[in-house]
């Protein structure tokens, strides 16, 4: 017998998914995208699916169906996506280098550390610090370990 009851997870077609019309489904992800990259939603830690509706004058389900379809994870790993994305960028910034990883984490929408780290981690196979670390210009690595 084993020791833990783990099944495997079978993709199931959700009904409403199929509601949304190819044509609406691709304006709506244009129009997420707009608002999620291009004003740069993500980086409000409280931004949900359900405030993305109501800017959007739809439904959460609407929203669910096209992130899940066009982008193939739902809401928060698509939010996430980009605010891991922006976080690589200023941990490799010299101008950002003294930053402490809490701070990385508020500054591109994490409500915690723990969240950012899981996230990071999941997407990039490492912690935020070993990128930093791994990804930091030689003078600027130099630099810090003379301060020690």
């Amino acid at each position: 017998m084993t020791k833990y009851n783990i099944t495997e997870k079978k993709e199931k077609e959700a009904h409403y998914r199929t509601l949304v019309s190819p044509k609406l489904m691709d304006e709506m992800k244009d129009r997420i995208l707009e608002v999620i990259v291009m004003k740069k939603k993500y980086k409000d830690k409280d931004y949900s699916a359900k405030k993305l509706a109501e800017d959007l004058a739809t439904n959460t389900r609407y929203i669910s169906a096209v992130v899940n379809v066009k982008f193939h994870m739902n809401y928060t790993s698509f939010v996430n996506k980009f605010r891991i994305e922006e976080a690589m960028a200023i941990l490799v910034d010299r101008r950002y280098q003294d930053l402490r990883m809490e701070e990385v984490s508020d500054m591109v929408g994490f409500a915690n550390r723990q969240s950012f780290y899981a996230s990071f981690y999941k997407l990039m196979k490492m912690t935020p610090r070993e990128y930093r670390l791994q990804h930091l210009p030689q003078s600027v690595k130099k630099v810090k370990s003379d301060k020690k």
